[in-house]
């Protein structure tokens, strides 16, 4: 009897265990909502699309978010957080300080789901499917998006400014931070054609355009001058696709080939180094980069979310329950 209450004792032991060990490493499904809020991914889709259809720019904006979330902290939503006496807003770093947007889509898509499914659906998770869901309104591809991702109560301003990358970062610093995220340099480059859309503004591409340098074709660096002067007209924007840029597609990695890369963090990835194997594929075929963007853009997702009983779900993206 003695044995049977010892070993009863220990298969209790072991199951209890085994589900902990669940718990802690909970996982990411796309099924998540599906019993607890089952029209959350259309809700969040209906919002998105109607902000892309009202400024087609959005789609880019969205796209950024998520990636300048993801790599601080992981997907956390902290990036969306304001800040407070407690919080060094993430919004306030220099790559995102006068430049990140579509702050208030999110917010918004959080509002209509809270309607729908009071405090069930995270902020970070309605950044990972905005992302998706403009890729895929601006004819780009489109990927099953992983959910389950709780909000972080806490931001990183000095992990924005030391984790994410800038526009005059060079090949091998890109290489660097994004290998600290886990990416291969071929998923750096089928990350970075989401400049396949968007806008930047002069003051990140001022030293490029007037640098008279082998690596920018001088067509193009004149036409870039014309709305971006030498000096002042700081904010004023420009496409990073000159081409297509309202379009998702792989026309960013034919005029890197061509020398029109805006950024000096666009063109370093096809300057004679070790990625421009990478973007000659991409740039020969769409369907290859559209696959493997898909698929870096998934990995991006899994960065160090928190789940389970870690974190929050935020009433406001903005802010802390």
């Amino acid at each position: 009897m003695a044995v049977n209450k010892f070993f009863g004792a220990i298969s209790a032991l072991s199951l209890l265990l085994l589900l902990s060990s669940f718990g802690c490493e909970a996982q990411l499904s796309p099924t998540f909502y599906d019993t607890t809020c089952p029209n959350a991914l259309t809700t969040i889709r209906t919002t998105i699309r109607s902000a892309i259809s009202r400024e087609r720019r959005m789609a880019a904006s969205l796209i950024r978010l998520h990636f300048h979330d993801c790599f601080v902290q992981g997907c956390d939503g902290s990036v969306l957080l304001d800040e407070t006496p407690t919080i060094q807003s993430e919004k306030t770093s220099l790559a995102n300080r006068q430049s990140a947007r579509g702050f208030n889509v999110i917010e918004d898509a959080k509002t209509a789901v809270e309607k729908i499914c009071p405090g069930v659906v995270s902020c970070a998770d309605i950044l990972a499917v905005a992302a998706r869901d403009s890729s895929a309104a601006v004819g780009g591809p489109s990927w099953t998006v992983k959910l389950g991702r709780r909000d972080s109560t806490t931001a990183s301003r000095s992990l924005a400014d030391s984790d994410l990358p800038a526009p005059f970062h060079q090949l091998s610093t890109l290489i660097s931070l994004f290998s600290n995220k886990g990416f291969t340099p071929r998923e750096m480059v089928a990350l970075s054609g989401a400049h396949t859309v968007g806008q930047a503004q002069c003051r990140t591409f001022r030293g490029r355009i007037y640098s008279n340098g082998a690596d920018i074709d001088t067509g193009f660096a004149s036409t870039r001058q014309r709305q971006c002067p030498s000096t002042g007209g700081d904010s004023n924007l420009a496409p990073l696709d000159l081409v297509t840029p309202n379009q998702f597609d792989n026309n960013y990695y034919k005029n890197l080939v061509q020398k029109k890369g805006l950024l000096i963090s666009d063109q370093t990835l096809f300057n004679g180094s070790s990625t421009d194997t990478f973007v000659t594929e991409y740039s020969q075929n769409p369907q290859t980069f559209s696959s493997d963007f898909g698929a870096a853009m998934v990995k991006m997702g899994d960065l160090s979310p928190l789940t389970g009983q870690d974190g929050i779900i935020r009433r406001v993206c903005s802010a802390i329950n």
